[in-house]
């Protein structure tokens, strides 16, 4: 297959632990053809077919210089046999700006992963909405009362920005209310901004895990992120410890419940946050994760995955 990853730039991967680099190393493994482009080389024009600048890359196996660019060229997206749309969050205007484009390319025959359909639709934070049952308690507003109404139920809560990634902008407000109002303050912009609430999982103690699914069945290990130090946050951007583990019982429930649910709407890759029985998130912009979990249990997540690429390659 010829694959193109948009994504971003290649300079700023961490190959050691980057998520698409594994996808793109075990495809050319297979002897699969490697592009990669950034949204910002995507390009419509009226009357022709949406195109990008893309970089042909090989793969060298070495750390300091890991890929050779073999030439630069102006191709249409729908001569490429799959594209992996993995650009990191924010998922801001100019992401969605994207996926309209992405999705114009499908309308002219190209089969993109994840659907920007969608990624439009399953917004990470807010497509738990869906899924009540899995959840904790949960709340989304813009209203000040309200969050001081549900902190008054529930005592011990989370508040964080619907925006934010690694951790970015979440804050704990226990029994004391200490500083309620200008948390508040800070991530409600007086009204302007909608936030979630959540009751606290005391469970975050044991991690903050990321369950992976691949074209709607669950990878049988998930990475706890587990806090180190003070922090509440287990994201690994913000110094949480990765420990791979098997699946629980309950991880893998949520798993299989939302797996196929998922993966009818055209989302090849989900990555789900559950802490203790609680479904947090459902990440599908750029899920991470696999080289963490391939190095401590040896299980081939990037070989899962393209095997999935593969097939539904095939099956389009």
């Amino acid at each position: 297959m010829n694959l193109l990853f948009v994504a971003d730039p290649l300079e700023s991967f961490q190959i050691y632990k980057d998520t698409t680099f594994a996808m793109m190393r075990e495809a050319q493994r297979r002897g699969h053809t490697v592009a990669a482009c950034e949204p910002a080389d995507l390009v419509w024009r009226s009357g022709g077919r949406v195109e990008a600048r893309v970089r042909e890359v090989t793969l060298t196996g070495t750390e300091e210089e890991w890929f050779a660019e073999r030439r630069s060229v102006v191709q249409a997206l729908a001569g490429f046999d799959a594209i992996v749309m993995r650009k990191d969050p924010p998922f801001d205007s100019e992401y969605f700006y994207a996926t309209h484009l992405l999705q114009q390319a499908e309308r002219e025959g190209a089969r993109v992963f994840n659907k920007p359909t969608a990624l439009r639709d399953h917004p990470e934070k807010l497509a738990i909405m869906e899924f009540p049952q899995f959840t904790s308690p949960t709340l989304v507003t813009r209203s000040e009362q309200a969050v001081r109404d549900f902190h008054a139920e529930h005592r011990d809560i989370i508040l964080k920005p619907l925006d934010g990634m690694g951790g970015m902008g979440i804050f704990r407000v226990k029994d004391d209310g200490l500083n309620l109002g200008a948390i508040i303050e800070t991530l409600n912009a007086g009204g302007a901004t909608t936030l979630m609430v959540q009751r606290f999982v005391p469970e975050i103690s044991e991690g903050d895990k990321r369950v992976l699914v691949i074209a709607g069945k669950p990878v049988p290990f998930c990475l706890a992120r587990i806090p180190q130090g003070g922090e509440v946050r287990g994201n690994l951007a913000a110094g949480g410890k990765g420990v791979a583990q098997p699946l629980s019982a309950r991880d893998r429930e949520i798993a299989e419940a939302l797996g196929p649910v998922l993966a009818a709407r055209g989302l090849l890759l989900v990555g789900l946050d559950v802490i203790g029985q609680c479904l947090t998130e459902i990440n599908v912009t750029s899920p991470t994760c696999f080289q963490e979990i391939t190095q401590q249990t040896g299980f081939d997540v990037a070989a899962m995955f393209v095997d999935a690429l593969e097939a539904a390659v095939a099956a389009s």
